[in-house]
């Protein structure tokens, strides 16, 4: 049956061509939006020089930036829940035009500190990455892992494309004019954009086989604070390992002599290698599940990160770099497939929300911490090792998780074979 624009889409729209369809929608607004996170990292070696502030200090717009995208998450879910997307994301258009032409009219680090992460990330482009996670994932239920991980993919695609745009405008015209002009075309984007995605999402999809029930215990049979707590600590942990090349790669290439040029194309491969490794994420979870998906990204970035302490050399970066985008891009979404395993449906916009907020939280606490860590050492030696230890603790929740899942599994066979 049909609906007016901007109703409810109709139990029959899940998995149909209209959701691909809005799929396709979501992903292009996830590119545009999700520049806040990633104009900040190319242009921090301009902005440290003109301010003439220190790399720990020179972070933390990329900090309040990820702090401003953790919370902005959540009170944008609770819009997108209540509204729509349409009206939040019109609404988000507006702050990030504003926001990056009060970056481009500071007068010091902290002005500028202040729009980013206030204006740009909390207002505006943290609408670009949960809330469309948790709308799209209302629209699908056989490919929901696929579809998840195209939407989370919108972030690292925004990442491949815009710092090599951001830092040709920057050597072209300075970091003002880029910020003004970026603004503007966000605005003017990103309003026509919403339009397209004025129908709200259908009832809720159906739960996956193995998760809770309502008022039920979740899938691991942990009480359900328990879990999100381990959840919310494990992908925290996640992300401030995973922030260090991520927020760094640009100046670290910088400080080895090889240029930020040089840099910014190393970030841009990372995060090309970060879409691969998102959509194959996205097939891999649809058949071995969301933590076996987790725990296998999580080992191999600690494999990354550990390369990084032995090469660093051009040529080798560039290796280590696509390495690192490859492994780690898809452990965030399949966090999001792991609270539909184990909460009810009905839960999932809250607890998708509170789990990457604090994988946001991770790469704000990460970014600060490495160019701490930097001011301390004189190099970024102890910050890949910080990292690693982050890490670590990340793939020994997951581990521990996954091992209670399948002990609980085999319970159940081994009650039946003593009966037998």
């Amino acid at each position: 049956m049909a609906t007016a624009p901007g109703g409810d889409a109709p139990a029959t729209a899940v998995d149909s061509r209209q959701a691909w369809l809005r799929l396709a929608v979501t992903v292009l607004v996830g590119t545009i939006g999700s520049v806040g996170m990633w104009s900040v990292v190319v242009a921090l070696p301009a902005v440290q020089a003109e301010f003439g502030s220190a790399r720990g200090a020179a972070a933390l717009p990329y900090t309040l930036t990820m702090l401003g995208f953790a919370l902005g998450s959540v009170l944008m879910g609770r819009l997108v829940d209540r509204f729509g997307v349409a009206p939040p994301l019109a609404g988000a258009a507006v702050a990030i035009g504003l926001g990056y032409l009060g970056a481009a009219a500071s007068g010091s680090l902290w002005q500028f500190t202040l729009a980013q992460g206030l204006v740009v990330a909390l207002c505006g482009s943290s609408i670009a990455f949960s809330p469309l996670i948790a709308d799209i994932s209302r629209w699908f239920l056989r490919r929901r892992g696929i579809a998840v991980a195209a939407v989370a993919s919108a972030n690292y695609l925004a990442g491949t494309i815009w710092p090599p745009v951001v830092q040709h405008f920057i050597e072209a015209v300075g970091w003002r004019a880029t910020h003004a002009g970026i603004g503007l075309l966000c605005t003017a984007t990103l309003l026509p954009l919403a339009l397209l995605l004025r129908q709200r999402a259908p009832a809720a999809a159906g739960q996956p086989a193995g998760g809770a029930r309502a008022g039920g215990r979740p899938g691991l049979g942990l009480p359900p604070g328990v879990l999100q707590g381990l959840l919310v600590v494990a992908g925290l942990a996640c992300c401030v390992a995973m922030s260090m090349p991520q927020a760094h790669i640009v100046a670290y290439c910088g400080d080895l002599g090889y240029g930020v040029a040089r840099g910014t194309t190393m970030l841009s491969l990372m995060l090309g290698f970060g879409i691969v490794s998102r959509l194959a994420s996205g097939l891999i979870v649809d058949r071995i599940g969301g933590l076996p998906t987790v725990l296998l990204g999580s080992s191999l970035q600690g494999v990354a990160l550990l390369l990084y302490l032995f090469f660093d050399g051009l040529g080798a970066l560039y290796v280590v770099s696509a390495l690192f985008g490859l492994f780690q891009g898809g452990i965030v979404p399949s966090y999001a497939i792991v609270v539909r395993e184990n909460f009810p449906a009905e839960e999932a916009g809250v607890r998708v929300g509170l789990v990457l907020m604090a994988t946001m939280l991770g790469m704000a606490l990460g970014g600060w911490l490495s160019g701490v860590i930097f001011d301390l050492t004189g190099s970024y030696h102890a910050a890949f090792l910080h990292g690693l230890l982050w890490n670590l603790l990340n793939v020994s929740i997951v581990a521990w998780l996954l091992r209670r899942g399948a002990t609980r599994r085999g319970a159940p066979r081994a009650a039946l074979a003593g009966l037998g």
